[in-house]
């Protein structure tokens, strides 16, 4: 059996750069996008943008999590967000030392003017695959980073 085992993690190592590697162009691409439209702008600062167009009013802890940034660095991207007046910290009604981020009516409008360009580039990706087909390889994934969170699972560590 070692080598069944061996080829699903050969499977999962090549899942994982390929999903790396279309990441990395996708965020080349994107940020070519913005530096034509705002040279000031990041793909992490867009990417936070995006993020809260879809979920408005979590806190940084929340966003950190969501793309994979450590606290510092989310403080950092916040901290030129709301400087930029493109975001606002807004504290948390049932915990004051809780910021809740929203987006700005400047913050709004830059994700409706780079968001559409993002989703042609994710459109241009997707090409001719069948939208069942993305659907169930999204399910794959998340159920692989699952098995990565679930406690007591071997190899959680290296």
């Amino acid at each position: 059996m070692p080598a069944k085992k061996n080829n699903i993690s050969e499977l999962a190592l090549e899942l994982g750069l390929a999903m790396s590697e279309m990441k990395s162009r996708l965020r080349q691409k994107i940020q070519n996008s913005i530096n034509e439209y705002d040279p000031n702008l990041s793909f992490e600062l867009i990417e936070i943008l995006g993020l809260l167009s879809r979920n408005n009013g979590i806190n940084q802890q929340e966003i950190g999590n969501k793309v994979s940034k450590d606290k510092s660095s989310i403080t950092y991207l916040i901290n030129s967000l709301v400087k930029r007046n493109l975001v606002e910290r807004i504290a948390d009604k049932n915990d004051r030392r809780n910021k809740q981020i929203f987006l700005t009516l400047k913050g709004k409008q830059i994700v409706e003017t780079v968001y559409p360009w993002a989703l042609d580039l994710y459109e241009k990706a997707a090409g001719d695959i069948d939208a069942k087909e993305i659907r169930k390889a999204l399910l794959l994934v998340k159920k692989m980073t699952a098995n990565l969170e679930e406690p007591g699972s071997k190899n959680n560590t290296i």
